[in-house]
């Protein structure tokens, strides 16, 4: 038999794609990566329903530590967020989940590899790209995008293969991860409509106002409230705390890989928090020309990697850079939660910049004499004098 790999979500499309393909004639072998967001119980469920599609294999590949030591660190120490609003937790994810499906696939062999994606998204793009560079001998097979298949059309084929899971109950589209979760409906397909409350997978819980200690060392968060541990397991433990504010939700509006501008909602408590708060650590802690070299370079390592550009060396050159930026980005930042949003409090780092004996801004000036001042900013202003004399 023609040995095949899928990139199985346990959701509709791919649902399809197993029990089509099985039937086909593929030896097929379903593949879950984990990049936060299962728990035990629910990969057990996605294996038990992978089996129920004709697959002969299915394997959860626990990819959590990988994910946030290949992309998540980087948005962190680039404090990317697409369009100043998205902290990019879909397309973050789907560049780790595809290199570890492929790499799956030529363990054992496999001649053709598949997935789900239509032929109107950004996934589509992000996978093939991955898996075109990495195994150009593996052929990939894409039945939703080649049949241009509509969701009624699956759900018809898996309920007459005897397949019935209630694929209509799900009004709205969620995708969870250690970065974040996305969530899709008919109102996202609108521009004017927002999502309710209920769409969103985290309530609000708390109404009390909450104080939470971010530790970070050398741009990773290293501890939350004073509890060290590995910085995704700190994501999730914060993620957990700010939740239950119903903190970090929006709708990201973008523009999309293949053209057409796109719309989803998201909601990221740990992602949004912690980059705001890296941030101002940042701030505290680098220099103004570190800032602001950092700032276009972070733009444009977000912009490929939601491009699907992950591969590309240009990446491992920024990561450089970002990396070699967090020297001196270490010390604690106070933040309050509070419901449906948060405030930072401050920082507290022994590398903080204001803590220079040059004096306090705007109060006191140790550093230089007020002759000295004048003189500085004669010469300062002088191609603003030049310029003005010679056009005018």
């Amino acid at each position: 038999m023609k040995k095949l790999v899928i990139a199985y979500s346990g959701g509709l499309d791919t649902s399809y794609c197993a029990v089509s393909l099985s039937k086909a004639g593929y030896d097929v072998h379903a593949v879950s990566v984990n990049t936060g967001g299962f728990t035990a119980e629910e990969i057990k469920t996605i294996e038990s329903n992978a089996y129920k599609m004709g697959v002969s294999t299915y394997k959860n590949i626990d990819a959590i530590a990988s994910y946030y030591q290949k992309v998540i660190k980087y948005l962190i120490f680039g404090n990317v967020l697409k369009n100043n609003t998205y902290p990019l937790s879909v397309s973050a994810e789907r560049i780790i989940q595809a290199i570890e499906i492929i790499e799956y696939a030529k363990s054992i062999d496999a001649q053709y590899i598949a997935h789900g994606s239509t032929g109107a998204g950004n996934d589509q793009v992000r996978f093939d790209m991955i898996f075109q560079t990495l195994a150009p001998e593996i052929e990939i097979i894409t039945p939703i995008r080649d049949q241009k298949l509509t969701r009624q059309q699956e759900i018809d084929y898996l309920v007459e293969n005897g397949i019935d899971m209630s694929w209509n109950k799900a009004k709205y589209s969620v995708n969870k991860g250690l970065w974040g979760t996305s969530v899709g409906g008919e109102e996202t397909l609108t521009s004017d409509k927002p999502l309710p409350e209920s769409a969103y997978p985290s309530q609000l819980k708390h109404t009390d106002a909450e104080k939470v200690v971010l530790s970070f060392s050398e741009g990773e968060l290293v501890a939350v409230n004073g509890i060290k541990n590995d910085p995704e397991i700190n994501i999730e433990v914060l993620n957990t705390l700010a939740s239950g504010y119903a903190i970090g939700r929006d709708i990201h509006v973008g523009d999309t890989i293949v053209g057409i501008k796109g719309r989803v909602g998201f909601e990221a408590a740990a992602a949004l928090i912690i980059i705001k708060a890296h941030h101002l650590l940042e701030k505290h802690t680098l220099t103004k020309w570190q800032l602001q070299h950092k700032d276009y370079l972070s733009n444009f390592y977000g912009m490929h990697l939601h491009e699907g550009q992950y591969l590309d060396p240009v990446m491992r050159n920024m990561e450089a850079f970002l990396q070699s930026s967090q020297d001196k980005v270490t010390g604690d930042v106070f933040i309050t939660l509070k419901p449906y949003h948060f405030s930072l409090d401050g920082i507290s780092s022994e590398h903080d910049l204001m803590r220079a004996k040059f004096g306090s801004y705007g109060e006191e000036n140790k550093g230089w004499t007020a002759e000295e001042a004048k003189g500085f900013i004669k010469i300062f202003g002088n191609q603003n004098k030049i310029y003005q004399q010679v056009n005018n």
